[in-house]
């Protein structure tokens, strides 16, 4: 079963990989999708939020069991408890 990180890592590295071979065959500028690319997910490393996975949402791709997991416990410590009930 597909997940959203699932889906987006796939999409992530398929439109990097298309970038850099539109790149090399067409024109340098393709290379500025590459790093927009590479700023989105910079960005949603410090800001736990990405708009591709708010799409793959929207499509119907579902959390993990661990994904759902890590984000309970990181919402719990935010709020300040320490233990989380299984």
């Amino acid at each position: 079963m597909w997940t959203i990180n699932r889906g987006l890592r796939t999409i992530a590295g398929i439109f990097i990989l298309m970038s850099i071979f539109l790149s090399i065959i067409h024109s340098r500028y393709w290379l500025l999708f590459t790093a927009f690319i590479g700023i989105n997910l910079f960005q949603s490393g410090f800001t736990n939020w990405c708009g591709m996975m708010q799409i793959l949402k929207r499509v119907g791709l579902r959390e993990g069991e661990l994904e759902g997991v890590l984000f309970d416990v990181t919402r719990c410590n935010r709020q300040g408890v320490t233990e989380v009930k299984s």
